[in-house]
């Protein structure tokens, strides 16, 4: 359904020096930075994005979003967590574990990027 998410960053080399840490974690190669200034991470399923604001205003997390990044394994999203705490990001919700709803169980971390924006890495177990 989606071909890319873009998110809003104030300071870009920061946000890429998060984004390549957290990512990397989950097997993504690093962020790539096209004339514009704009960072890409390019997949097979899809296009993750980084960009100041165009309209010059400060870049900020939408209240109630969260973008969701797919891992293999509980592993990858522990050390997910941990790379993105070390590189800049805020833990945010519970610690790292299952959360489940009784139909479905999921193993999930969230983080704030340092622009506010809220993420999560989950895997189905």
């Amino acid at each position: 359904m989606f071909s890319h998410i873009m998110v809003g960053a104030d300071d870009m080399e920061k946000s890429k020096k998060f984004y390549d840490a957290i990512l990397a974690e989950l097997g993504h190669p690093e962020g790539v930075m096209d004339e514009k200034g704009r960072c890409f991470y390019m997949t097979k399923t899809g296009v993750f994005a980084l960009t100041k604001p165009i309209n010059g205003k400060a870049a900020c997390g939408a209240n109630g979003g969260t973008i969701g990044f797919a891992a293999e394994t509980t592993d990858a999203i522990d050390n997910w967590h941990k790379v993105g705490l070390e590189n800049g990001g805020t833990a945010v919700e519970d610690p790292p574990g299952v959360r489940s709803n009784g139909k479905r169980s999921l193993y999930l971390a969230y983080l704030l990027d340092p622009s506010g924006n809220k993420i999560c890495a989950l895997k189905a177990v």
